[in-house]
């Protein structure tokens, strides 16, 4: 036997992964007559490192990948990354500002130079990384969306979708990152509650009456933004508001302006809120923009690109800084008597995700998708059953959004990305087509500009599914892969990239993209807090492999952080959350880890002590299979069919648990239930083959016959050899690693595990008397146990049992029950159990007592010293869990661990003090 003593997962990661990929495992077969089964992986930013949610995301659909390649599917996993347009301009810049180096004094050819640049050396990493996982990806087709055939795709999609009329430019309203001076998308805006102001402004009636009172010389408004009313252009208040009814029509003067505006009646207005009257600045908010076109009023936009005051606005202002504006504005309106009062308000902050500035709603010139008629057919898609959402309740989500969809803003004001591919001449005349000699001859003109901008990411990611299958070009691969068979994505791109790649497919390719969308949850931790940096609770999956010391996690954590007070913050929660380090889990153990966590719910805890526990489990396949071939390697193992085999129960009863294993995980894959297949390998390995089948095989390996020592071996290794092949998706390293050893004996052949068949259930092999017969064993067995606890009797002490009960049971059982419940003999009792102070357990109709002397009085004398002690921590947990400050101050998994301790203590005493009166 050549297999180590111990599991090192390090080593054989390092091993097999290598061998699968230059062996070509992970290409699709080349026989047509296969079923297809494709995944396509949502292509991560070239930017970015693998975290939680990609490790998680990855080992389910690396499952399902491994598992149809296993049941004959011709399969693909198309890999691939995204370009992140302003992800990577930002880091490519901020490598520029440490050499003092602007991208506009590069120019535009020379700056793509050097992201491509950047691209080819850093941009690999999470591919890299994900190779730890054990992803079996496609990687000779990995592909990128800049890459020119993807490029080809985006453009031919940007020219048909403008020459059939569904592509438009127009000035509207966007969300604009002053730093950055692009538009960017809904996602890449984080709304943070945040301490702020509300200030309320009077806004004097024109031609008010000096006798009126003060509500009706003017109009009370109230606004966390006082900089935007240099844009306001009309107040409103609500249509039944009986307070202002009468004004409806009439006009303020607008503070600090040399202006008046309209009030107007709109049912947008809530009643309830503040004073009832609110300010409308149509350039510089999204609601205030649709109230203003029900109106017909034209917006005025104030700030330019960089969030400055522009020369729309009254000359004193004009150029300050927007938060320097809102100063002297609050200042002047103080001066002048229009500030009311100053009251402290909670607000949500629209922020950059990348830049952390606020975002400004931005009146600019874009590019536009008209999305309804596209939104029609992806409503009918899902309406018609072609595509499924996973669980059930995001077909909501994803129809709603769909059902009040607004026309995409496609473009952004970057370089990195899709250039747009319209041209201009001379007299702004805008030519859309696929290169400038098709736009040269189209428009008659030689002198064109190319535009400046670049399309959304969110773009070239529709096209995915058929793009990175050859797409315009009619592929082999896009015959044969689309429509996909899955996409494992998260909730929180259900608008922005799941209904876009449906409907883009639709238009493109008359086909769904995929068949089913699987929904995941979130990664949160143990405690169901969100992980973030400044928790000190983020986890990277590659520490939870390789293991990392606490004080090398604190240095990962803080390095690089200008803010002391920020780092010194961070390393007190790491230590907090993780005062020992991380100790080395290794990718199976932490694939597992996952597979249990995936339940169709929304939120996933992840705990460490999880990962601890599929270690263990990682460990006990390892020592099994290691006994495995202790007895069975060099020996007879039932191959020869000629000669006899002597099936006992309890092979037969293996047997059988092994077809129901393998029908319960068929059925869990085609659910996505992962948490329950995990669950069915881990009761099936940990609980049925090592802690009982191994037990019961050892007693017969000592039978004086050979026909039960090859039935037994068979068995073993056959049973073996199947659950390595079913977990194998899951845990795919260890698998590999241990069938290589035990497929010879069981007569498999084959390079690697991955090109084995799935174990598929064959029903005729469930003997449910076997099963019924081991149950009872079983529970006769655990009942010994149980007699040997209550008396305190040392494992080592062999002891009688006297049986009253189906005499012919107890004999079959008899050798089984003498090793496993460590006795001495077994006396069938005809008459009844003698009368003795020794407790008795029954098992249905047998009962069982183990027969021992017993020192009353001692026994009395140490179970009542037991009991005092178990009431003293009784009472220690009760006079903690009754103090309200423990039970609000100490973290949640300290309260639940004390209240989990006071049940146990409690059961104990209820038992002692049972035995107790046995004795009295």
């Amino acid at each position: 036997m050549d297999l180590e003593k111990s599991f090192n997962p390090k080593h054989i990661e390092n091993h097999w992964y290598s061998q699968w990929e230059s062996a070509g495992y992970f290409k699709p077969a080349t026989d047509e007559n296969r079923s297809a089964y494709c995944i396509m992986l949502p292509p991560p930013n070239v930017t970015g490192t693998l975290h939680m949610g990609h490790a998680f995301q990855h080992t389910l659909m690396d499952a399902l990948t491994r598992y149809h390649r296993m049941r004959g599917y011709n399969t693909l996993w198309q890999p691939g990354t995204d370009h992140a347009g302003i992800a990577t301009q930002i880091v490519v810049e901020r490598q520029l500002d440490q050499q003092n180096l602007k991208r506009q004094q590069m120019g535009r050819e020379t700056f793509l130079e050097r992201v491509w640049q950047w691209k080819e050396e850093s941009g690999s990493t999470i591919t890299r990384q994900m190779r730890r996982m054990g992803t079996s990806c496609d990687w000779t087709r990995e592909r990128f969306t800049m890459d020119d055939g993807l490029s080809r795709a985006v453009t031919e999609v940007f020219v048909r979708l403008y020459r059939e009329g569904l592509i438009y430019r127009g000035k509207r309203l966007v969300n604009w990152d002053p730093v950055l001076q692009t538009a960017v998308s809904d996602l890449e805006v984080v709304a943070t509650e945040e301490n702020g102001s509300l200030w309320h402004i009077r806004y004097p009636l024109e031609h008010a009456d000096d006798s009126g009172t003060e509500q009706t010389n003017a109009l009370i408004v109230a606004t966390t933004r006082p900089e935007t009313m240099l844009g306001d252009v009309a107040v409103a208040v609500h249509p039944d508001d009986p307070r202002y009814q009468h004004l409806v029509g009439r006009h303020l003067r607008l503070p600090l302006c040399e202006r008046t505006i309209p009030i107007i009646a709109d049912s947008y207005v809530d009643l309830e809120f503040g004073t009832g009257c609110v300010k409308i600045t149509p350039a510089h908010d999204f609601n205030d923009y649709l109230v203003a076109q029900r109106h017909h009023l034209v917006p005025i936009n104030i700030f330019t690109l960089d969030a400055k005051i522009n020369d729309l606005a009254p000359v004193e202002y004009q150029g300050m800084d927007r938060f320097d504006a809102r100063k002297r504005i609050i200042a002047d309106l103080d001066a002048q008597g229009f500030l009311v009062e100053t009251k402290p308000h909670k607000l949500m902050a629209p922020r950059g995700d990348r830049t952390h500035t606020i975002i400004e709603p931005m009146l600019t010139d874009q590019w536009y998708v008209a999305m309804d008629s596209l939104a029609k057919r992806g409503l009918e898609a899902v309406a018609e059953g072609e595509i499924k959402f996973t669980p059930d309740n995001w077909t909501h989500v994803y129809n709603q959004w769909l059902e009040n969809i607004q026309d995409w803003c496609i473009s952004r004001q970057l370089w990195w990305g899709h250039r747009i591919p319209a041209w201009y001449d001379e007299d702004g005349n805008v030519t859309v087509a696929h290169n400038l000699e098709e736009a040269q001859k189209l428009s008659g003109s030689s002198n064109l500009k190319q535009d400046d901008d670049v399309l959304d990411t969110w773009f070239s990611s529709a096209l995915w599914p058929f793009s990175t299958l050859g797409w315009p070009d009619e592929t082999p691969e896009l015959k044969t892969f689309l429509p996909t068979s899955v996409l494992i994505t998260g909730f929180d791109i259900i608008f922005f990239w799941v209904a876009r790649m449906v409907m883009m497919s639709l238009h493109f390719t008359n086909k769904i993209p995929f068949k089913e969308v699987y929904i995941t949850g979130l990664i949160r931790d143990a405690e169901g807090q969100k992980m973030s940096k400044s928790k000190g609770n983020v986890l990277d999956p590659l520490d939870l492999i390789d293991g990392i010391t606490l004080p090398d996690l604190i240095a990962k954590r803080t390095t690089g952080l200008m803010n002391p007070k920020q780092a010194e913050s961070i390393e007190k929660n790491t230590r907090k959350h993780f005062p020992e380090g991380i100790q080395a889990f290794g990718t199976d153990a932490l694939r597992f880890t996952f597979a249990s966590l995936a339940s169709h719910g929304r939120d996933i805890k992840f705990d460490l002590q999880r990962c601890e526990g599929y270690r263990n489990f990682c460990n006990k396949l390892w020592n099994a299979t290691r006994f495995v071939l202790m007895n069975c390697e060099s020996k007879d193992t039932g191959l020869d069919e000629s000669l006899p085999l002597s099936y006992s129960a309890a092979d037969q009863w293996m047997i059988s648990r092994l077809q129901q294993a393998e029908q319960r995980i068929e059925l869990a894959f085609t659910q996505y239930r992962f948490d329950l297949l995990a669950r069915e390998i881990y009761e099936m390995v940990w609980d049925e083959y090592c802690d009982w089948y191994v037990e019961l095989a050892k007693v017969q390996l000592n039978s004086q016959q050979d026909s039960i020592h090859r039935a037994t071996r068979r068995t073993l290794v056959r049973v073996l050899e199947a659950i390595l092949r079913l977990a194998h998706p899951i845990i795919p390293f260890i698998t590999e690693e241990l069938w290589q050893k035990i497929a010879p004996l069981a007569g498999k052949q084959g390079a690697s595990i991955m090109c084995q068949p799935y174990p598929i259930a064959n029903t005729t092999k469930i003997n449910q008397q076997s099963i019924e017969d081991i149950l009872l064993l079983k529970e006769i067995i655990n009942a010994c146990r149980n007699l040997r606890g209550e008396m305190k009797l040392s494992p080592a002490l062999k002891v009688p049992l006297l049986a009253v009960g189906d005499s012919q049971i107890l004999t079959d059982y008899s050798p089984y029950l003498l090793a496993l419940a460590k006795l001495s003999s077994i006396e069938i009792q005809a008459g009844g159990l003698p009368a003795a102070d020794a407790p008795v357990a029954i098992v249905r109709d047998f009962k069982l007592m183990l027969r021992i002397e017993i020192n009353v009085e001692a026994e009395r004398e140490r179970l009542s010293k037991e009991i005092t002690r178990i009431q003293a921590e009784v009472s220690k947990a009760q006079t903690k869990l009754s103090n309200p400050s423990f039970v609000k101050q100490a973290p949640a998994t300290v309260v639940t661990q004390e209240k989990e301790r006071l049940v146990t203590f409690n059961k104990k005493l209820d038992d002692l003090t049972i035995q107790l009166k046995k004795l009295n």
